[in-house]
């Protein structure tokens, strides 16, 4: 395991993980509740969808806890949750309205994030890359 201090752009890329963890888990919760409490047309499908964006918010969760701990297989999740987020991004704006913003919010975290991840400061840190001899 690497040693020394986290670098600052892999405790950038950890927050910014656990910041949209912290949101998906906000609306999964939401949904949930407004499918249990609300009058949605299929109680079923908002409570399915609740558990399902809970279910998801796990994963930018503990890719952020790894990155935070600098463990090598944090960089996987992590991106695959980017590369998730991007086209949610493009639907959001493509949809207009207030939902413009919010693709703008997630298509930049999503993109600062995997900038933070290819960085060799990053990856050094986490053990990924060229090794010396």
């Amino acid at each position: 395991m690497p040693t020394g201090p986290r670098p600052a752009r892999l405790t950038a890329a950890a927050v910014l993980a656990a910041a949209e963890g912290v949101v998906l888990l906000g609306f999964g919760v939401y949904v949930l509740i407004m499918g249990l409490t609300g009058n949605p047309e299929s109680p079923q499908q908002a409570e399915m969808l609740g558990v399902t964006v809970l279910a998801l918010a796990l994963l930018p969760l503990l890719a952020a806890r790894g990155l935070w701990l600098r463990r090598r297989w944090s960089r996987g999740p992590a991106t695959i949750t980017q590369l998730m987020a991007l086209p949610v991004a493009w639907t959001l704006v493509q949809n207009g309205g207030g939902l413009i913003a919010a693709g703008v919010a997630i298509a930049l975290a999503a993109l600062a994030v995997l900038a933070l991840l290819i960085n060799p400061t990053a990856t050094e840190a986490l053990g990924i890359g060229p090794r010396d001899a």
